[in-house]
């Protein structure tokens, strides 16, 4: 394994690594956001919003990442929606995790016993307090590994935004390799920056997971 490349090559690779941390941390925060508005209006829209939403999950859940990236990309200015390569791909990864997300919160929300809610309703709360002091505080607990799980997924998404040129961490990875020859390290590279991303975040997720079991036991 040859590592003189990475005295020329390193600070390429650590800057491709700082922008998909950054693109995954708003991907995430974005699709989740999107994702809570999404569960919020099944819940209490019409049919008709909820059938909508339904067919927009379904779309999205049914068909490949690359595909939706390359329809948003190259085929978006043909409806007059052009985007540089970093904005289609933090807005493909919002749109990508904002139906898992939704599920995820979906479900969150059937675990609320219903008595919780009766008694919100019976004190006077309107919907938009219940959802914000019952159905979010303790759906959000039940919620929490999925949450992680599924935010840990879409690091790997990341890679795929590559294919538009965003110069995250793949990106930076193909063009050391393709310069110097290098394929072995250069994958190797980055499957430990990968690897030490998901630790991280696996770690921090257990961690919160803790203090929010430890918390809800000592209220009790």
């Amino acid at each position: 394994m040859d590592l003189s490349i990475f005295t020329e090559y390193g600070p390429r690779l650590l800057a491709g690594f700082r922008l998909t941390i950054i693109c995954w941390l708003l991907g995430t925060v974005f699709g989740a956001a999107l994702g809570l508005l999404i569960a919020v209006a099944q819940r209490y829209g019409g049919r008709s919003v909820r059938w909508a939403l339904q067919t927009y999950i379904e779309l999205i859940r049914g068909t490949p990442f690359l595909v939706q990236l390359f329809l948003l990309y190259y085929g978006g200015p043909m409806i007059g929606l052009r985007l540089d390569p970093l904005p289609a791909g933090l807005l493909g990864l919002t749109i990508y995790g904002s139906p898992y997300f939704a599920e995820i919160f979906r479900s969150a929300f059937r675990a609320v016993p219903p008595g919780l809610i009766e008694a919100g309703r019976a004190i006077g709360m309107t919907e938009l307090a219940i959802v914000r002091r019952i159905l979010l505080p303790v759906g959000l607990v039940s919620a929490l590994p999925a949450l992680i799980n599924f935010s840990i997924i879409l690091t790997k998404e990341t890679v795929i935004l590559s294919i538009i040129t965003v110069p995250e961490i793949m990106y930076q990875t193909q063009y050391m390799a393709t310069m110097t020859f290098t394929f072995l390290e250069g994958y190797f590279t980055l499957a430990l920056f990968f690897w030490a991303f998901v630790e991280v975040i696996s770690r921090l997720g257990r961690r919160l997971e803790r203090r929010i079991t430890r918390h809800l036991i000592e209220r009790t």
